[in-house]
């Protein structure tokens, strides 16, 4: 009555194939290392054209802008959050005081 029973494990029913395939093992054998190609220098081949940033004193001064912006954003809800924490820490310690004062003082009645 105490003992629990173990499920036994079905047997297949059916025709029981063998996996379709098979995978054979390999040896690695090392090979010759491949000496890299030098293209030869029959002319000065020019550097890709990149484009590049010109930083004008409008686009300096909104970047500066911008990035005053998001820290003062970040730092505004991290502060917000922090207050939510330390607001939710005294109010529990407020309900504690009042809890401990409510059951001292049921206590003493007895």
């Amino acid at each position: 009555m105490f003992r629990p029973k173990l499920p036994t494990m079905p047997q297949p029913t059916g025709l029981v194939a063998p996996p379709a395939v098979v995978i054979e093992p390999t040896t690695i054998t090392p090979g010759t290392p491949a000496t890299p190609s030098v293209p030869a220098a029959s002319a000065p081949v020019a550097a890709p054209s990149r484009t590049t940033v010109q930083l004008t004193p409008g686009t300096a001064l909104a970047l500066v802008a911008g990035g005053t912006a998001v820290v003062l954003v970040v730092g505004a809800v991290l502060v917000s959050m922090l207050l939510a924490v330390a607001v939710t820490a005294a109010s529990v310690a407020v309900c504690a005081v009042v809890l401990r004062s409510l059951l001292a003082s049921e206590a003493k009645r007895r």
